[in-house]
């Protein structure tokens, strides 16, 4: 039987007006248009300008990918904030220090984004050598993505970067469009292999 509580995953950057709104925007399209209802998605900042809406740039990628910007305003980060997260995604390694400067109890559930693409893809690629390539059925859906961050972290000694800025997802704020459009290359890849990695974790649970 399905947990009735839905997955809660925040993402992370500074101004919360750039980078996280993409995050967060698209990875809620993407993972409502799987499983209506099963995750929240939301995102905050360590620097928020707080009530800001979405960057005119940020908002034509999110339309690009089938994502609504509107309706959104920026929110400062806050312990409270992160204590009801089941998944903490940041856009850089900086903003995974800062946050658990505000509650390091979320030490085991919070990665850069890009990193923890890298570990999705070490563990799809495991299920994929399992037998049947089927999900236990016993576990719901909630119970198995609050329990990834931890399978996740087991496989980061596999999925180190050969250089720390591939951790990270560049920040355009101010310094013009080419700058959106390297934001958006860093960006988009990993939060397709999230939600690839759900699609498959999906579908071997009701296969």
């Amino acid at each position: 039987m399905e947990s009735s509580s839905p997955i809660r995953i925040l993402t992370v950057c500074t101004g919360n007006i750039c980078r996280s709104p993409v995050a967060e925007r698209l990875l809620r399209a993407g993972l409502d248009r799987m499983k209506p209802g099963a995750f929240q998605v939301e995102s905050a900042g360590t620097r928020a300008m707080v009530g800001e809406p979405v960057q005119p740039s940020s908002a034509d990628i999110i339309r690009a990918y089938g994502g609504t910007p509107e309706g959104f305003a920026a929110r400062q980060l806050t312990p409270k904030i992160l204590r009801d997260t089941d998944l903490v995604l940041t856009m850089a390694a900086h903003h995974r220090g800062e946050a658990l400067q505000l509650d390091a109890s979320a030490l085991r559930r919070t990665f850069t984004v890009r990193e923890f693409a890298r570990m999705l893809s070490v563990l799809e690629q495991r299920a994929s050598t399992q037998r049947d390539g089927r999900a236990d059925p016993a576990v719901d859906l909630g119970s198995f993505w609050r329990e990834l961050p931890a399978r996740a972290a087991a496989v980061r000694h596999l999925t180190l970067a050969q250089d720390a800025s591939e951790d990270d997802v560049v920040d355009p704020y101010g310094r013009g469009e080419g700058m959106y459009r390297q934001m958006e290359y860093e960006l988009a890849p990993a939060l397709f292999t999230i939600l690839r990695f759900a699609r498959t974790a999906t579908e071997r649970r009701n296969g």
